[in-house]
């Protein structure tokens, strides 16, 4: 018998000795990842006025992806030192690198770190934090229910749905505004259980660019610790949005400061150019030493049947920047020089569709921040500019500052006032 129904009613194959039907002929094509699915389509386009700005990747301004300076001169460093080994590194990862990761992110001389009360494991980059995060909340933490903001990374629901926890959103972004909707944000926060989990981008929230003030995060603050939720900040553009790696922790360090808990899920594709070798960290600020050492050792039993240990050469990079003064300073210069280029393009983007006198308020390209920018183009918008002039993005009109150079920002402000003309 080829095929008997499930309990669902589904029919699946079942195999008998000498079939030649494939075990898996019930699986449907799945559809294109909605963001990676625009790379796919970019590469088929013939087209030699093509513009992808779906990738969530730094580019040049000659449209080049970008290896550091100071990362090729740690590689070295690496390669010559002939002690280095390939054994498996700890469960939770490289002991420096957890030590340097952490201090990055709180801060340097953060009590939290001087009291012990960090638990840090490397994990494979801001995805695998976020899941191993994800994970240990579902078997040790009270309350399953996490709250995003909508919109948010189109990666985010599935990681933490797949992780354990039941997902709801808050109010987050303002189409009317193009900024952020905070008195919804705080009245769906207030409106959430005692003990829910609540994602908060660090800084440069994706897909928007829009980031509360000062004073808002300190009201998100307040309402958070009242209500005794859970925060959980995912961190991927630490220093890569304003160029300052202190002024981008700020959220993350208002929070530890006031002597609470806290998740904190860091990425260093971004800043430091490293996106293919997935380095990241998870850390978990708690109340006591004792507390961050049980925690640590739960992470460990997560980590251990997922992937058992995390990549070493990564975070050997990463470690050996931040350990070195001369590097770590270098590797500021770079980053600052890749966050001004992207808030250059901003600028240049606005001046554009000024000129044209497009119609609408663009200001709000200007004063978002981080490598997207949330146009409030529409879909059928989206779909004309692909059409017609071969600009690749996201339908919620999300593009990558990163993507654009001095010279295509000409084209992309033909298609957009195009686009607005005739579609209102």
């Amino acid at each position: 018998m080829e095929g008997q129904a499930d309990r669902d009613g589904d029919l699946r194959f079942q195999p008998t000795a000498g079939s030649a039907v494939s075990a898996f002929q019930h699986l449907e094509q799945a559809p294109e990842d909605p963001i990676l699915g625009v790379t796919v389509a970019y590469n088929k386009d013939p087209s030699p006025v093509k513009l992808n700005l779906g990738v969530g990747a730094y580019r040049t301004e000659e449209g080049k992806p970008l290896v550091l300076d100071v990362v090729r001169q740690a590689e070295e460093l690496l390669i010559q030192d002939r002690s280095r080994y390939k054994e498996y590194i700890p469960i939770a990862g490289l002991v420096e690198f957890n030590k340097l990761s952490a201090k990055l992110i709180l801060g340097d001389g953060s009590p939290a770190i001087g009291e012990k009360r960090v638990a840090t494991a490397q994990c494979l980059s801001g995805t695998g934090s976020l899941r191993v995060g994800a994970e240990f909340l579902s078997k040790h933490y009270s309350q399953h229910i996490i709250y995003i903001p909508v919109p948010t990374w189109g990666n985010h629901p599935k990681i933490f749905n797949l992780g354990g926890l039941s997902v709801k959103t808050y109010r987050y972004y303002d189409p009317r505004t193009s900024g952020l909707d905070y008195e919804g944000m705080l009245e769906d926060l207030h409106a959430a259980p005692p003990g829910a989990i609540v994602l908060l981008h660090a800084c440069a929230h994706n897909p928007t660019g829009v980031d509360p003030t000062q004073d808002q995060w300190e009201g998100i603050r307040q309402l958070i610790r009242l209500k005794g939720l859970l925060p959980f900040f995912d961190s991927a553009y630490q220093g890569f949005a304003s160029g300052s790696l202190d002024a981008d922790a700020y959220s993350v360090r208002l929070f530890v400061g006031d002597g609470g808990e806290c998740l904190i899920a860091q990425s260093f594709a971004k800043n430091m150019g490293l996106y293919g070798e997935r380095v990241g960290a998870l850390s978990i600020v708690c109340r006591s030493a004792t507390v961050a050492t049980r925690v640590e050792s739960q992470l460990k039993l997560v980590i251990r049947p997922m992937y058992s240990s995390p990549p070493i050469h990564g975070a050997s990079i990463v470690a050996t920047i931040l350990s070195d003064r001369n590097l770590y300073y270098n590797w500021t210069v770079e980053l600052k020089n890749m966050a001004d280029r992207i808030i250059s393009m901003r600028h240049q983007l606005y001046d554009a569709l000024k000129a044209r006198g497009t119609p609408g308020d663009w200001s709000h390209i200007i004063k978002q921040i981080g490598m997207f920018t949330f146009t409030g183009l529409n879909k059928d918008q989206v779909s004309f500019m692909t059409a017609e002039y071969h600009i690749y993005l996201t339908s919620d009109g999300r593009i990558s500052m990163a993507g654009l150079s001095s010279k295509t920002v000409p084209h992309l402000a033909d298609a957009i006032h195009a686009a607005v003309l005739r579609l209102g």
